[in-house]
């Protein structure tokens, strides 16, 4: 765990730049297996243990993470550093200031090593949209990793670093995480700074740390979240100490399993895992009950109307002048608009925009997005009202474990579907974490996920950290 490793460095008994030169190390060999990474920052990254270690020589406090090796996923700002978002259009842009998130990571001593890959402008579930070449999974290579985080995912599975940043609009920590055997939070909309994340869909997008344990997590979360003025949706309500209580365990809690989330197009296996998790919960304590989420499966047609529409805006700025590629020998600014966008966006990038700018048009803005954004109060609703009854949810990450790679390219709505018991926290803004449950017959990584009630993410990992004892 990172709690060792801190003391460790902190004490002197191990220096940053020794556990840094290993992450490097690491990350350069499984590259050409994993493909997790767009940029390794080696130069950076031993320049900065050098420099925590100089200060734990001078007596001073380096932080709360002293010298941990982190990777960022590369649609997050680090000054001096290329952020691409996996896509030709930002290929050669290099960040001219620092993500908050990322700043606070700075602050409390920890190191980051790489940016790492993922879908193309966090669009995708499965890793496979990205210029520079799909994420394999650590656990099988033949198999995808999840997305969009997906390059965050692996590269903790991987071992290659001790904790990684992703964003979360519609599963996109979570469902990496659940693939890869790692845990996965998604934070409440407005805990964590999206200032200096490059935006999909603002009113979804949430950063959110990816670990291999899940105490690894609180203790990131802790650092990363908090009040930021520079972003107009961050939330001013103090910082938790989300690591005290964490072994507190489920004594007395109430979880909710929701019917709808356990019947038609979730695996067996899967289905099978979260009812056996929920006897472990119940015998530690826990009160089970069956509730209902009843507007659960209009989430994702809900989220394919708002996120797109919103991403059609965000990603306007992408016009060969202001921003990204500029191709040249163009005859007017039509035809520069056109170029820039058909060379700079993949497939998936320009079928969301296509679908976002349909659905916001004239004569069809009431019809779609009006209509999604009222479905979308609903869905909050539901979980007010499920959770007046009970303390946290409990439900799969994943309707299957990882599938193979190319398996879905040709079926873009079951690929969509990946998300669907993930994409309704991200429309309520609340927080989900998924945990690994242990492994299906053919060794592949189970995740559960639990949800709890806005801000209520200390909860969450009391329940989580007991989950996760269950299947060490």
């Amino acid at each position: 765990m990172i709690k060792e490793t801190i003391e460790k460095i902190k004490q002197g008994r191990l220096k940053s730049a020794r556990v840094v030169e290993e992450s490097l190390k690491k990350a350069r060999q499984g590259q050409s297996r994993y493909n997790s990474y767009i940029t390794i920052l080696d130069e950076k990254a031993m320049q900065r243990a050098d420099y925590i270690d100089d200060c734990v020589k001078k007596g001073e406090d380096p932080g709360p993470l002293a010298g941990i090796p982190v990777a960022v996923k590369d649609n997050m700002l680090y000054r001096g550093t290329p952020m691409t978002c996996a896509s030709e259009m930002l290929r050669n842009y290099i960040s001219p200031y620092t993500a908050t998130a990322v700043k606070k990571l700075l602050e409390a001593g920890a190191v980051i090593v790489a940016k790492t890959n993922m879908d193309e402008f966090a669009m995708g579930s499965s890793g496979e949209t990205s210029a520079f070449g799909p994420v394999r999974n650590p656990i099988d290579t033949e198999r995808i990793p999840g997305g969009s985080s997906s390059g965050s995912a692996a590269a903790v599975a991987a071992g290659e670093v001790m904790g990684a940043l992703g964003s979360d609009t519609g599963g996109s920590v979570r469902q990496p995480a659940s693939m890869c055997g790692v845990v996965g939070l998604k934070p409440t909309y407005g805990m964590v700074s999206r200032y200096g994340l490059s935006a999909f869909a603002s009113s979804l997008d949430q950063i959110g740390p990816l670990t291999g344990k899940v105490e690894d997590a609180a203790r990131i979360l802790k650092v990363i979240a908090g009040f930021d003025q520079k972003d107009s949706t961050s939330v001013d309500i103090g910082v938790s100490d989300y690591v005290k209580d964490v072994d507190k365990g489920v004594d007395g809690l109430k979880v909710g399993i929701p019917k709808e989330y356990m019947g038609e197009g979730l695996s067996g296996e899967v289905r099978q895992r979260v009812e056996n998790t929920a006897q472990k919960l119940e015998r530690k304590g826990a009160r089970i009950r069956e509730i209902s989420l009843k507007s659960a499966e209009y989430a994702v047609a809900v989220y394919y109307i708002i996120g797109p529409a919103e991403a059609s805006a965000n990603l306007a700025r992408y016009d060969g002048i202001r921003y990204g590629l500029r191709p040249g020998n163009s005859k007017n600014l039509k035809e520069q608009y056109k170029k820039a966008r058909k060379e700079g966006f993949g497939a998936e990038v320009k079928r969301r925009i296509m679908l976002g700018t349909y659905v916001l048009s004239s004569g069809y803005y009431d019809e779609y997005y009006s209509k999604a954004q009222r479905v979308r109060k609903l869905i909050k609703e539901d979980f007010d009202e499920a959770f007046s009854g009970v303390d946290l949810i409990l439900s799969p990450t994943t309707p299957t474990t990882a599938f193979k790679l190319g398996e879905k390219s040709d079926d873009l709505i079951g690929m969509y579907m990946s998300d669907v018991y993930t994409v309704s926290c991200n429309l309520a803004g609340i927080p989900a974490i998924s945990v690994p449950a242990g492994k299906d017959s053919a060794g592949l990584p189970i995740g559960c996920q639990l949800i709890s009630p806005s801000f209520g993410e200390a909860l969450l990992f009391r329940g989580a950290r007991q989950i996760e004892k269950f299947y060490e």
